[in-house]
């Protein structure tokens, strides 16, 4: 019996597939200059090798486009469905030869462009060594829009999901903002506290309300510094307990797993506000389960457990921790001592109640819809390759 070789399994073309040069499918062409002091404020997407970099009175190209980075962030692809200006930073698809800018967008992010960087002491994506690249795409463009168009489907719920939580949080800060900052916080008669003649007293952190103090962060938190285990005992596999070791770890509000240890040493429970001690000092997500901490970040935890007032406190005085940066370098960091003696206006334990109460539930729905999404991505992510490589064939 022969068996079918690696290359000979490769070299298969799946039904209704053919194989073409890249450069039959579209044509690059090379970003153009725009140094930052020519830009004009306008509503036109500058795109750089990561992404939008800002935004600019004029366009160069005609949207939808794809963009992908040529040096820096070499071959990630970035859709853009509007006129916009690509930098000399990448290259953007000029031409698209009878199929549509969303399926070369999800067929450009299966093949890893960034694979065939020119090697040279200043790695680049040559639009010439990559156009001959051999490629095996779906003949029929109704297919590839149909395979477009159910990737595109979860995206665009994603980027729902993502909108829906920047809004609630923006309104939770606004609150957080009025209640504690400008303490306009409902008084008696559910008025604005400050501006209806509530008193005010003088406190080294300037006027507060009476009945509230100044005090530090160890006085109403408990703090649990991370501790890295034995490098041994890290594993992608999901064996042992989730293990963050800093800010590579965060997303948007909640951190992502990525690596499991066998061994942990210091835990962050759920709810816990989790603090990066390592440059850049002083981001902040939110443990959404029981988990290991590395050096670089704190556990932080309200010894009434009010996890929401927390964080928004917390969100509230990042700007603070700027005084611990190196200037800038990675060395940059804060220690035990720093995050306890961090002094902050504290309220009465009630109108904490009352705030995080009133928050819960914005900060359930952006849980929930954190959750979505990273499954939704999962999905993606595992339909992507097989759609585009004709593995899967129903959509």
């Amino acid at each position: 019996m022969k068996y079918m070789s690696r290359h000979d399994f490769q070299s298969i073309i799946p039904e209704g597939f053919h194989e073409i040069n890249l450069g039959d499918l579209i044509t690059f062409q090379r970003g153009h200059d725009l140094p930052k002091k020519k830009r004009k404020k306008g509503s036109y997407p500058v795109v750089a090798s990561n992404g939008i970099v800002g935004f600019h009175n004029e366009f160069k190209v005609k949207g939808p486009g794809v963009i992908v980075g040529r040096s820096g962030n070499i071959g990630e692809p970035y859709y853009i469905n509007k006129n916009y200006w690509p930098l000399n930073t990448t290259l953007y698809v000029k031409e698209f030869k009878s199929t549509s800018p969303e399926f070369v967008y999800y067929f450009l992010k299966s093949i890893n462009l960034g694979r065939y960087n020119s090697g040279s002491a200043v790695p680049s994506l040559n639009r010439n060594y990559i156009h001959p690249l051999k490629i095996k795409v779906p003949k029929s463009i109704t297919y590839q829009n149909k395979i477009a168009s159910l990737l595109s489907t979860l995206d665009d719920k994603i980027e729902l999901n993502r909108r829906m939580n920047a809004t609630l949080e923006q309104i939770a800060q606004a609150i957080f903002k009025q209640w504690f900052i400008d303490f306009e916080f409902p008084d008696e008669n559910g008025q604005p506290y400050k501006s209806s003649g509530g008193e005010m007293v003088e406190s080294e952190m300037g006027e507060i309300p009476r009945g509230w103090r100044v005090g530090k962060l160890k006085d109403i938190c408990e703090i649990n510094m991370g501790q890295s285990p034995p490098g041994k005992t890290y594993n992608e596999n999901g064996e042992g307990t989730p293990f963050y070791q800093g800010i590579t770890d965060f997303g948007f509000r909640f951190p992502t797993r990525r690596i499991y240890c066998t061994e942990p040493k210091k835990f962050a429970e759920k709810n816990d506000v989790l603090l990066s001690v390592r440059a850049p000092v002083g981001s902040l997500n939110i443990s959404n389960e029981r988990c290991a901490i590395g050096r670089g970040l704190a556990a932080l935890r309200l010894k009434e457990n009010h996890g929401s007032f927390l964080y928004y406190l917390l969100l509230s005085t990042k700007h603070r921790w700027s005084i611990f940066e190196s200037g800038g370098t990675v060395f940059s960091s804060i220690n035990k001592s720093n995050i306890s003696e961090f002094e902050l206006v504290i309220p009465p334990d009630d109108l904490i109640s009352k705030f995080n109460n009133l928050i819960l539930s914005k900060d359930e729905q952006i849980f929930y819809s954190t959750v979505q999404n990273n499954s939704l991505s999962q999905i993606r992510d595992f339909l992507l390759p097989k759609l585009i490589s004709g593995k899967i064939r129903q959509v």
